[in-house]
């Protein structure tokens, strides 16, 4: 499942998105709050949080840490028949993901993105554990049928408009963490 990701948002982007979204955030915000690179599970990453009536963009680490010794992080949670009323949600900011098929390595990579969009969301959760170390996974669904040709699970995707949605559950988790529709996504092999 989605392992890594781009973030190559930029921060005028970021701050259309969170127009978009109606979403008041913190005045202190900056471009040091959306380091651009590839994120991998381990790597410290953007995400969006509820700070009151808004929301405030944090570093966390991707992949929550393992329940026993020796496993590996969650990384992917199913949000199949969930329901996150009771949880910290949170939306990962990026500019596209990637999936990768082959049973070889070099595996192929392939980048999704929004056809119409710049940046997109993924709807999470966080935790925090007791030295206050904050971390996330991304939730996954069945995937849409610009997925499926590649894997049999997808990221829940969130559209600027939706993030604060998901955040304050102002729309039911059924109409937010769905596959995407045919043609939502462009797809490009990154590497063969």
């Amino acid at each position: 499942m989605c392992n890594a990701y781009e973030q190559q948002v930029t921060y005028a982007q970021y701050r259309d998105a969170i127009r978009a979204a109606e979403l008041v955030t913190p005045g202190s915000e900056s471009e040091s709050n959306l380091p651009r690179a590839e994120i991998r599970i381990g790597d410290m990453g953007p995400v969006l949080r509820a700070a009151g009536n808004g929301a405030e963009l944090v570093l966390m680490r991707f992949g929550w840490p393992a329940s026993r010794p020796k496993a590996p992080p969650i990384f992917n949670f199913r949000s199949d028949n969930r329901h996150f009323d009771e949880s910290r949600r949170c939306v990962i900011v990026l500019s596209g993901f990637f999936e990768f098929t082959g049973s070889k390595s070099p595996k192929t990579k392939h980048r999704f993105r929004l056809k119409d969009s710049p940046v997109m969301g993924i709807a999470g959760l966080w935790s925090e554990d007791d030295e206050g170390a904050l971390s996330y996974t991304l939730l996954t669904t069945a995937p849409g049928p610009d997925i499926a040709p590649i894997h049999d699970r997808q990221v829940c995707v969130l559209r600027p408009e939706q993030w604060a949605h998901w955040l304050f559950l102002t729309k039911p988790e059924a109409e937010l963490l769905v596959p995407l529709p045919e043609g939502t996504l462009t797809v490009e092999i990154v590497r063969p």
